[in-house]
């Protein structure tokens, strides 16, 4: 764990500072490592990585390193100007991660143009600060599992759009995945390794990301 710590600070201190016109950040669930290739966080960003779009950074941290977040954000926000565009995004504890740096960065003055939780957990993950121009949450509520959150609102329905709060369930049979993770997760984890989800969370991302602003 202290070595995840201290490898996340030391990519963002050594990471150059380029011209971006997007942020994309996405926040791994439990305690993931943020560089997981099996996770579907950091799936989606190595995607969007390999779609070389101009302009974009994307990057993922574990839900417990979001100052190592906001150091990043901070060293590319100064570096790119007010006219950068945010993007946050998580899974389970990683939901509450992306409300919690919302809100900071609405402390510093900062839009979000989207945020996106899936299956969200934690607390305070419900009412997004009024600097998120849009947010969606995608969850389930199936029996015997850790139940996401079932709906997000906006603090100000004025400035931010709540796109949608998206119910999935999940049948008893497996998916795939190791075997404690397919029988012991539950739907929650179910839904962490639906690539449906996962495609929706990218889509989403995308026409944000493509929209002119």
């Amino acid at each position: 764990m202290r070595g995840q710590c201290w490898a996340a600070l030391l990519f963002v201190l050594v990471l150059p500072a380029r011209a971006e016109s997007a942020i994309v950040i996405g926040f791994l669930g439990a305690f993931e490592r943020w560089d997981d290739e099996h996770r579907g966080v950091r799936r989606v960003a190595l995607d969007l990585r390999a779609r070389n779009l101009p302009g974009v950074f994307v990057e993922t941290f574990g839900n417990h390193h979001r100052r190592a977040a906001m150091r990043l954000l901070r060293r590319k926000l100064d570096a790119n100007g007010a006219s950068t565009r945010v993007i946050l995004y998580g899974q389970s504890w990683g939901g509450a991660a992306v409300v919690k740096t919302a809100r900071e960065l609405e402390r510093w003055g900062v839009p979000v143009l989207l945020t996106v939780q899936v299956d969200s957990v934690g607390t305070g993950d419900a009412m997004l600060p009024a600097n998120v121009q849009a947010a969606v949450n995608l969850y389930q509520h199936d029996p015997f599992t850790i139940q996401g959150r079932s709906e997000i609102r906006a603090a100000d329905p004025s400035r931010t759009q709540i796109l949608g709060n998206f119910q999935y369930t999940y049948p008893i049979q497996a998916v795939e995945g190791s075997w404690a993770r397919r029988h012991l997760g539950g739907s929650h984890t179910k839904m962490e390794l639906d690539p449906a989800v996962w495609a929706r969370v990218e889509h989403l991302m995308l026409d944000a990301i493509l929209r002119k602003p």
